[in-house]
């Protein structure tokens, strides 16, 4: 099926019979065609495992199961959409950025940072971002946002790259990700973006940086 960029914000998405896509609630502008759209439990083929650890990581966006046959225009808030298409890796992306996605794909969940040890655990305290992020494997198109655009930095081993947590919105490849103070304890105190924290991500892949700190 794939997805189709309208513009910066909006994407056509095509629906056809017996597969199904994935939205946020909220995110169907129009559509065309015979299009069924029904509250989703269990979350893509995660199944109810996948959404009980999604509750537990705070991390349960609502869903709706798109079905049938026709098109579906999508967007949200106005925010940036980038369309990212994977071919058998993982993408790990926080929740509230999912704008929709493929069917195809198996959802999970993930802790982010939890191989920089503590250090992870001070990043939902301060950053205010979540700990926790989704995770979509496997061959399909994610339609996520973001605000004022989205860059792609690419990720190689003789090159790790250091993100601002804030402005992080999702990486895929075989990644490793650590979370690290930039600055002292008694430093870090009212400062909750890079100035104090930076994820390191290492590896190969990509991650993809939003033109702004500001959260969705």
């Amino acid at each position: 099926m794939g997805f189709r960029e309208i513009n910066s914000k909006m994407i056509e998405a095509t629906v056809v019979p017996g597969q199904r896509l994935f939205s946020q609630r909220g995110a169907m502008l129009a559509y065309k065609g015979e299009v069924s759209f029904t509250p989703n439990v269990t979350g893509g083929q995660g199944g109810v495992m996948s959404m009980i650890g999604r509750r537990v990581a705070n991390e349960d966006t609502p869903l709706m199961s798109v079905e049938g046959s026709g098109t579906v225009l999508f967007g949200h808030g106005g925010h940036h959409v980038q369309v990212i298409n994977l071919s058998g890796d993982t993408l790990c992306v926080e929740a509230d950025r999912l704008l929709a996605f493929e069917g195809t794909l198996q959802q999970g969940t993930m802790f982010l940072g939890s191989q920089g040890g503590v250090m992870g655990m001070v990043r939902g305290q301060i950053s205010g971002q979540g700990l926790f992020t989704t995770t979509l494997k496997g061959h399909g198109a994610v339609a996520v946002m973001a605000h004022g655009g989205v860059f792609e930095v690419p990720i190689t081993p003789q090159r790790p790259v250091h993100v601002d947590p804030q402005a992080y919105v999702a990486h895929h490849g075989d990644v490793r990700n650590k979370l690290s103070t930039a600055l002292g304890w008694r430093d870090m105190v009212g400062r909750g973006s890079g100035e104090a924290f930076q994820l390191e991500l290492s590896g190969n892949g990509a991650v993809y940086v939003q033109a702004s700190e500001e959260k969705l």
